[in-house]
This record gives C-alpha cells, structure tokens and sequence, in this order.
C-alpha cells in the first residue's frame, strides 16, 4: 500500500530555518558552491526569504552571498516577489513539483520546484541570456 507523500498546504510551513546546499554550472566560469541558510520569517502575512552563504568559485576568494525576496500565500498559491516588490514568479502549494518562468530581457529564469520529499525540497534553474547561461541546483533541509 502506498503512503501519501508529504506536501507543503501553506505558507506557514516553509516559515523558520532551511540549511541551504547550492551547485551552479555556469558554462562560462564552471561549477561554483554555495553553503548556506535560507530564512523564512514571518512579517505580517508573508514570510521574508533572507539567504545568507558562502561562494565558492574556483580561483576566488571564497565570497559572501546574500538574498532576499518575500513570499506570500495567495489561493493556493505562493507568490514570490523581489525585495522591492516587483513580482519574480510562484508555485502551487500542495504540488509534488511545480515549473515557473520569468521573463527579465534579454534573460531567461525558468525553475522547477521539487517538494516531493518533503520537509526536504530543492529548486533547479535554468537561467539563459546574451551573457547568462548556468544551472543552479538548490537543496533545502530543517
């Protein structure tokens, strides 16, 4: 008999601390590693995504990275906008995987979610442009 598999029904249970294990392959400066924690606290009725990492890249100093963005639940949905505001993408909550695209010319950022380990997720990037052309590979864990 198969047991349900485990899937995030909403905002709140993405809330409090992810270690975050990233592995770019750039096609113009090869792989790249990013070790990290992801953030997600509450603030009113959305959650704030801070991501805090070292990066790794052959032949650099290792550097620090950060991001942000805010999320919010919207029928089913969470909505992730930039920091500024300005909308990026979202997925459907309850889903074992899910596939957005944002459009930001003359780029190309298309992901896709993986919840269907859940607690466990990851996101996949496939990100193109006149000067972009990387895979970025993004594990999450309590």
């Amino acid at each position: 008999m198969n047991t349900p598999v485990e899937r995030p029904r909403s905002l709140a249970q993405f809330e409090g601390h992810w270690r975050l294990d990233r592995q770019i392959e750039d096609a113009a400066r090869g792989a790249m590693h990013l070790t990290g924690e992801a953030m997600l606290a509450r603030s009113g009725l959305r959650l704030v995504y801070t991501e805090t990492g070292t990066l790794l890249i052959p032949g650099q100093a290792p550097l620090t990275a950060t991001q942000r963005y805010v999320w919010q639940e919207r029928a089913g949905w969470v909505a992730i906008r930039f920091s500024d505001g300005r909308p990026f993408h979202g997925f459907p909550l309850r889903a074992a995987q899910a596939e957005a695209t944002h459009l930001c010319e003359p780029d190309r950022y298309h992901v896709r979610y993986d919840f269907s380990r859940w607690p466990e997720w990851s996101s996949e990037w496939h990100v193109t442009g006149p000067r972009k052309d990387y895979v970025m590979r993004s594990c999450y864990l309590r």
